[in-house]
């Protein structure tokens, strides 16, 4: 079985938009919004349909950045990273699943320093938010 999902990478002024997250008895991590594909859906669209659950933000995608791919908790797994700008919104928490618990623009060097979920993700996601990026 093959699960896949979206994460978005929104920068604005920047910093990058994050969420903090967790399921109640864990530890609370901060990960950029992502979540998995739901039936008759595109990837595009599970993307732009998770930063709106996990932050009340609309967005429109630039482009498809990255693919991490391999194989978590025995399930085999396809996460594409897009980058996405926000049209409209204001941050709120409305996630269906209840696993957000703040929101927030975190700068390059808050970042370094953040317990992340995807704690592998951190080299790539510094290298969107530092000030040499060609995407700022």
């Amino acid at each position: 079985m093959l699960w896949e999902g979206a994460s978005c990478i929104c920068l604005m002024e920047g910093k990058l938009l994050m969420v903090l997250q967790g399921k109640p008895e864990e530890e609370k991590r901060w990960s950029v919004p992502s979540g998995g594909l739901e039936k008759d859906e595109t990837i595009e669209e599970c993307c732009i349909r998770e930063v709106w659950e996990e932050t009340g933000y609309v967005v429109k995608i630039k482009e498809k950045l990255h693919i991490k791919e391999g194989v978590s908790f025995g399930i085999l797994f396809k996460v594409q990273y897009f980058l996405a700008e926000i049209i409209t919104g204001s941050p709120i928490i409305q996630d269906p699943d209840g696993l957000i618990y703040d929101i927030r623009w975190v700068s390059f060097e808050e970042l370094k320093l953040l317990p992340l979920s995807f704690p592998e993700d951190r080299e790539l996601l510094m290298s969107y938010l530092s000030p040499a990026s060609e995407i700022l």
